[in-house]
Order: structure tokens, then sequence, then C-alpha cells
């Protein structure tokens, strides 16, 4: 790229990002700022345009309004105010918007939980966020039901929804000393009065406050609580309002989980900050999804990037083409399936971005080169600190100099991502203070910085564009090379008959590294011979799945990650293992079922991988 293009772009990154960049100022996290401040005019000019439109309710504007100071007086009358929390469990609906904007009126901070958890794992959530209310939407009562012997101490649990009236003061269970009571919340909300709180309770307000715990998927331990304030969630919405040129007209199409930073913060802000209307579906189908976009006149859509695999490896839609959708946003959009979605489904713009959840700045990718998930000008990278660092991820440490600071990577070069700390690039942390500390780096350059470590892998070009490589974690070490997990994946899964790939490296013992191994969901369509020729032609020979493991369907997140560490574990044993496992044989050049002998000769050496 010569000196002008780049110019051009430097000058269009600034006037795409001075309004944003602006508009957060104001709302800065030590300003007298809260969430609700920026819908005011809109609820004041749109009372009576939808808000919210669910699968079985919707709310207007003024609506949206009413159920929020509702729910804020209700929190007042349990005493609960600036720093409580109210955990919150229930599936894509108005209520679950509403419930946690009414909250948020008088300080209160929602727990965003998981609605795929039961058990232990839903208990531990909620002693992370040391709560003593939980609001439960009907759908999920059992759930709810089912973590309460894992709880060493009662949350009473209200319900929302058409029937919770029918369980006020049934018996649960005695947890500990306590006592837990389920009862109706639609009852104890509808009671309240539906007109502001007094100023009294909003006295004292920073955006710095909280607004929401979310955790993190769990996929390497339990859950963690990110915490989210104020300032961080209106910084997500505003960016996505902004970059994507939304207006009131607009309609956010929203099959995210609610509990998940895309959907519930950035998705769900940028519709309510533009003053449109949010479409909640309960959750992402391929069959409906272009079905609910045309008959709700969806204009935009938050995006995971298997979310589009899905859609493109479906089969053809009558509405594909027949929806109003012209510009979308989210991350994890792969080059091998981003043209393909754009030009089948006719999306105008796509708008790629990089971040996380507990991170302290994303980075987005306005120009919309495909396969880049964000872009800075040099002036940018370093006026924030957006560096990228050697990583060694045979040892899994940052590689050090003879000071023991960190190096930065040359262009094209993998390495960590790592965010300077700072009072705009807040690192808010999680509710756990030692993992909060895991991710802060301390003196990587000089004697008292700070930055958050992304946990990622990504490599910049000298244009200024970021790409991501890998979790740090996933890619590993065979035959002395660095083999990333998502490179192989973006090969095997354009494969004809692949609908998922999740890849992985295993131990073979006596050996150095990780053997590569790939779990597969196929049709009937999968062609093994095409696959083993693809492999052969495009992976390097260390990069070459050596291990097949075919499922019959995949374990994922609520927001479409793949689980791995289970796969992990469980290695390469079809003694152990039911589902089909096959080898590449070295001597065929091929890959072939794999036996409890062809196993044995891998392990004493008689086979050499």
């Amino acid at each position: 790229m010569n000196s002008f293009d780049r110019f051009r772009l430097a000058s269009g990154f600034l006037r795409s990002f001075v309004p944003p960049v602006l508009a957060m100022a104001r709302n800065g996290a030590d300003k007298p700022i809260e969430y609700s401040d920026l819908l005011e005019e809109h609820i004041k000019r749109r009372g009576d345009r939808p808000a919210l439109i669910g699968e079985e309710s919707r709310m207007t504007w003024a609506e949206l309004d009413a159920y929020a100071n509702q729910t804020a007086h209700w929190a007042l009358s349990q005493g609960l105010g600036r720093g409580d929390v109210v955990a919150l469990l229930m599936e894509n609906r108005p209520e679950y918007v509403a419930t946690w904007l009414g909250l948020s009126r008088v300080g209160v901070v929602t727990a965003l939980l998981n609605t795929h958890l039961t058990g232990d794992r839903l208990a531990h959530c909620i002693q992370e966020a040391r709560t003593e209310h939980w609001i439960v939407g009907e759908e999920l009562v059992d759930a709810a039901t089912s973590a309460r012997g894992g709880m060493e101490k009662a949350a009473s649990i209200l319900v929302v929804g058409s029937g919770a009236s029918d369980a006020k003061g049934l018996d649960l269970a005695v947890l500990g000393e306590r006592e837990s009571l389920m009862s109706s919340f639609d009852d104890a909300r509808a009671c309240q009065p539906s007109d502001a709180v007094p100023d009294s309770a909003r006295e004292g307000r920073k955006g710095a406050d909280g607004l929401f715990l979310i955790y993190t998927s769990g996929t390497t331990g339990l859950p963690k609580a990110a915490r989210v304030s104020h300032t961080k969630a209106i910084g997500a919405g505003l960016s996505n309002y902004y970059l994507q040129g939304l207006t009131p007209n607009d309609r956010m199409y929203i099959c995210l989980p609610l509990y998940h930073s895309a959907g519930g913060m950035m998705a769900a802000g940028g519709g309510l900050f533009a003053g449109g209307a949010l479409v909640l579906s309960k959750k992402f189908s391929a069959k409906r999804f272009w079905s609910d976009c045309a008959q709700y006149e969806v204009t935009t859509f938050q995006y995971i990037g298997e979310l589009c695999r899905y859609l493109l490896n479906s089969p053809s839609h009558p509405d594909e083409r027949r929806h109003k959708v012209r510009v979308v946003m989210g991350n994890g959009l792969r080059p091998e399936v981003w043209t393909p979605f754009q030009e089948r489904f006719g999306i105008d713009r796509i708008v790629e971005f990089y971040g996380a959840t507990e991170g302290n700045l994303p980075i987005f990718n306005i120009p919309g080169r495909v396969g880049a998930v964000g872009y800075l000008p040099g002036f940018a990278r370093k006026a924030l600190g957006m560096e990228i660092v050697k990583f060694d991820v045979d040892t899994d440490e940052l590689v050090r100099d003879a000071k023991g600071r960190c190096i930065r990577c040359a262009p094209e070069e993998a390495g960590e991502l790592v965010v300077k700390i700072t009072k705009t690039a807040r690192f808010e942390g999680y509710t756990n203070d030692a993992a909060s500390e895991k991710k802060i780096l301390r003196g990587g350059f000089v004697d008292g910085d700070t930055y958050f470590r992304t946990g990622d892998l990504l490599r910049a070009d000298e244009d200024g564009f970021y790409y991501f490589v890998d979790r740090i974690g996933d890619t590993f070490r065979w035959k002395g090379e660095n083999v990333s997990t998502s490179e192989v994946a973006e090969v095997v899964s354009v494969v004809e008959g692949v609908e998922e790939a999740n890849v992985y490296g295993v131990e073979i013992p006596g050996m150095d590294g990780r053997a590569g191994m790939v779990a597969l969901v196929a049709t009937d369509q999968f062609d093994l011979e095409a696959f083993g020729s693809r492999v052969e032609e495009e992976l390097a020979f260390y990069a070459r799945p050596i291990f097949l493991r075919m499922l019959p369907q995949m374990e994922i997140t609520g927001t479409f990650k793949h689980r791995k560490v289970d796969l992990v574990k469980e290695g390469f044993d079809p003694a152990e293992i039911s589902d089909p496992i096959l080898f590449r044989d070295p001597t065929k050049g091929c890959y072939v079922t794999l036996d409890g002998l062809t196993r044995e000769k891998i392990l004493n050496g008689e086979i050499r991988v």
C-alpha cells in the first residue's frame, strides 16, 4: 500500500472515530451519568413507537420506561441500592432488558446468568454475584431449582411469566439456615408506581458504577464474573450505534444471548441508543433467521462468526434476499466465510471487531478489509498503547529481553496482544481479585506500566490491519513448529460436507509437543478423500491433522464457542471413545480407521507420525 492510500485510510479512521470518542468522553467514568440518561430523549419523543419486540410480547418506549421504573421502585422497597447485586436468569425477551434497565436506575448491578447452566455451575455463578435476590423467567425455574443444592446461602427467587403468580409462596427448600421462597416478580412489580424514582435515589451516581456482572463462558474452568460499568456498557453501545450509522428507523435483530456482551451489551446498546427497536429471538435458528428478518423488517444484526457459517451452510431460504438488512457488526467472521456470506445474502457492509467482555479497548475493521479484525493507523496504536509482543507457545510465557522487558513483534509476526491500562481504557476486572491480577502485565516496557493481557495471539501488517491468529493455549507445538488451531479450522471447514470443525492438539506419550486432531460434524456429502487432499495441499506437514474424531454434534457454549477441554483430555483411544476415530496413515497417505492395535503401534513407535 502506498503512502496516499495509508493517508486515506487514516483520514477515514478519524472521521469514523471522532463522533463515538467524543460521545464516550461525555460519559466517562468520573461523570455523573448512568445508562438511562442516554435514553431519556427517545422515551420523550418516541413513547408510542416499539422499543422491544419479542416472540411473545413487545414494549413501546413508554412501556419500557414504565416497566423499568416499577422495577427500580421494587428494588428500593427491598432496601437495595448502589452496588447491590440482583441475579437475572431469563431467555431473550423484552422483560429481560426492561428488568436490568430498571435496576440500573437505582444503582443496582445485574448479574446476567447463562441460561444453559444448571446445578453446581449455576450455583457457583450465584455465589460469585453475592446476591440475595434472583429474578427468574418462568421457563427456567427448573434450572434455578437445580442449583439450590450447591448454594451455601439462600437467594429469594422471583419468577417472571404469565403463570408466575401461581407460584407465590411455594416453599422450594431450606438452604443452610435460611428458607428460600419462590414468589411472583410480576405481582411484586405491578404494585409499584411507574413514575420516575426520586432524585435522591440517583445522587452520587458515576459512570464508573457497576451495571452488569457478565460471566466468561467457562470453557476452561468455572465461569468468572467480569465487572461492567455504566461507562463501559455505554461505550460498547455507542460504538455499535455510530460505527454502523444507525438511526431511529433501524431494527436490531438479536438472537445471541442477552446474558453475553455481544448481544446484551453491544447489540442492545446500539439499537437503544439509536432510538430504534430491538427484535429479540429466544435463540438462533438457521431455519427461521431470514424469515424473522423479513417479517420484522430488520435492518441490522449482531453476529458471531459461527452463526454466519451456520447460515452459509444452510439450504437456500426464500427470504434470504427478501430482507432489509444493510449492515451487520460482530466478531469471529473467518476469511473463507466473509465474502460468500456477504454476496449470497446481499449484505452491503460488514463491521468486524475484536474485543472481550473484560477487555479495556476494542478495535474495529471500519475499512472492511476481508479477514481483518481491526484497523489502527500508527498514531492511534501509539496513543492507545496497543502492542503485540512476542509469546512462546511452548513455554506458554511472554518472551523477555535481557532486562526482563517485553519484545514488540515485527509486522506480520504473531504475538500476544496487550493493551495499556489508562484512566480512559480501564480494566474493570473480575469479582475474583486473583483472576483479575492474572490478566494484568506489569512493567512490560517500563517500571510502573500496566497492560491488559488479552490471552490472544494476533498479528498486524504494515498497513495497520490486525488479524486474529489463535487463543493462547489453543496454539500448540508439533514437529518443532507452532500450529494455529484457527488456521487449520479455516482450511478444513470449507471441505464439502463439513458442518463444524473443532481443532486441538493431543499428547502422544514419549513424543514432544501435541499431535493435531479435529473433531468433525459432517453431513452425508462429506468426502474423506477430498478432505485428505485439502489437508495435503493447503497445510504445512506439521499442521496436518493426524487424527479425526467424527461427532454426531458439537458441544458449544451459548455464544457458539467450541468446548475442547474434555476432547483434549480424552485423546485418541478408541477403547475409551465411542465416536469413530480416523488416523492419517503416513504409509498410505490417507485417513483410515483407528483401532486398538494401530494405536498401540503408534505408542510403541512402530508407526511413526
